[in-house]
């Protein structure tokens, strides 16, 4: 008679689970995708395929439309729970403003660095461009629409349309009133919570996409443009690159060793996976589960990093509303034969410091060169010189946008004594799938515990 099989053991890992484990590492597939995505553009362009640049458009955008897709809800629930979260957080108002605080800080060293890359190269000298290159956007940014859009006009729009500053508005709002309901708000606390929660799910199935989204992202933007663009840009491109990379790894790294006494490299280490997805992602709200995930790792509490980086996400732009904005301000008016006196410059770094809530975490930042050219009288048209280089520019951008989100949590968490040196002190890098697992196993233990 044959003996029983054994009984299945449950704590043996499923086959899913071996068989993401055989993928090579994700910033091995995020290279892999960038390699391939410049040689199926090069071979679309050069070659005239037009079903590969079809597929590649079609690749990169269905990317960015699922990314775009969780951005409403998300921002929503993250800032709403994130203000909510701060009743569990000792000295939350104090929190709140030395974290606004170091934003504008940073923000303002930021711009000065911009400007001063630009007036030292002169980006729009010797480009061959003239103004008749230019177009005007279809959408504009002006100062009345930045304080009157903040104020929707029902609640469904924000959402339709993607408002994300109307949609912070409506969470902001949301989530200070929970506060003031006090226990009366538990149940709609709990429900933003795991709503919060459900997104965050979706949207690391999204970010392990990733490395085809660069597949399609780059390679769409080597079909449309080549490599011809870069010539008439390169000024502009290597200054917004370099102004970025001072930012990236000179500013944050100076303020970590002096402000916050700790090991700038470990704060890299740690960091890396975020930095790497916003490059290629171009998105720092879709970058959030992940800048978060680091922030917790570099021993911010997770009370406070709840809410310090859904705030950031949306509003801590260092690369597209302060480095870029001064720079293509410079190129513009040269462009455009327009002279920019002391008062102008100082109205370049008024309009970063104070509007890089309109730049709102999405790809591009078209808005806030708008809001900026409009504030200097420098004509519209610019924006259209702009708009051909951005995929390219706004990588960088958004790398150093993301960095400064989990920079500045970790200088404020450390200067007022809460920052948990030995998490920071042990902080290694993750995989992404990694990350998402320690997720569910955190989702899960609160349910083992109540069984």
């Amino acid at each position: 008679m044959s003996s029983p099989s054994p009984a299945p053991d449950a704590s043996a890992p499923k086959a899913p689970r071996r068989a993401l484990a055989a993928l090579p590492p994700f910033w091995a597939q995020i290279l892999l995708g960038l390699a391939l995505g410049v040689l199926f553009g090069w071979i679309a362009r050069n070659w005239n395929v037009d079903w590969l640049g079809r597929t590649l458009d079609e690749i990169g955008g269905t990317f960015v439309q699922l990314l775009r897709l969780a951005v409403g809800p998300l921002v929503f629930f993250a800032i709403a729970v994130s203000i909510t979260n701060l009743r569990n957080v000792s000295n939350a108002a104090r929190l709140a403003g030395r974290t606004l605080l170091w934003f504008l800080i940073t923000s303002l060293v930021a711009v000065a660095i911009g400007l001063t890359i630009g007036l030292l190269t002169n980006p729009g000298e010797g480009t061959g461009l003239t103004p008749a290159d230019g177009a005007r956007p279809e959408s504009e940014g002006s100062w009345l629409d930045f304080l009157t859009g903040m104020i929707p006009t029902s609640v469904v729009t924000p959402f339709a349309d993607l408002e994300v500053l109307q949609i912070v508005f409506l969470a902001a709002v949301t989530g200070i009133a929970a506060l003031r309901m006090g226990e009366r708000a538990a149940p709609l606390i709990t429900f933003g919570e795991t709503a919060l929660a459900l997104l965050q799910k979706v949207l690391w199935w999204i970010i392990r996409l990733a490395p085809l989204g660069t597949l399609g992202l780059i390679g769409r933007a080597i079909n449309e443009y080549g490599w011809d663009l870069l010539g008439d840009y390169a000024t502009f491109t290597l200054d917004v690159y370099i102004g970025c990379a001072l930012v990236l790894f000179g500013v944050y790294p100076l303020l970590l060793r002096v402000v916050a006494g700790v090991d700038p490299l470990r704060f890299f280490r740690a960091a890396w996976p975020a930095i790497q997805l916003a490059f290629v992602s171009r998105s720092s709200v879709g970058t959030l589960p992940v800048t978060q995930k680091v922030t917790e790792r570099l021993g911010v509490p997770r009370e406070y990093a709840s809410f310090a980086v859904p705030f950031g996400a949306t509003t801590k732009m260092d690369g597209c509303a302060a480095i870029y904005p001064s720079l293509a301000a410079i190129f513009v008016a040269q462009i455009f034969d327009v002279s920019l006196g002391i008062q102008d410059y100082v109205l370049i770094v008024f309009v970063s410091v104070i509007g890089s809530a309109a730049t709102a975490g999405l790809t591009g930042a078209t808005v806030m060169t708008t809001l900026t050219l409009t504030t200097l009288g420098l004509p519209l048209e610019g924006v259209g010189l702009l708009l051909a280089i951005d995929p390219i520019l706004d990588m960088i951008r958004t790398a150093t946008n993301v960095a400064g989100q989990a920079a500045v949590p970790v200088i404020v968490a450390a200067r007022e004594r809460i920052l948990d040196r030995e998490a920071y002190d042990t902080a290694t890098s993750f995989e992404i799938g990694e990350a998402a697992r320690e997720d569910d196993a955190q989702e899960r233990e609160p349910a083992k515990a109540g069984a």
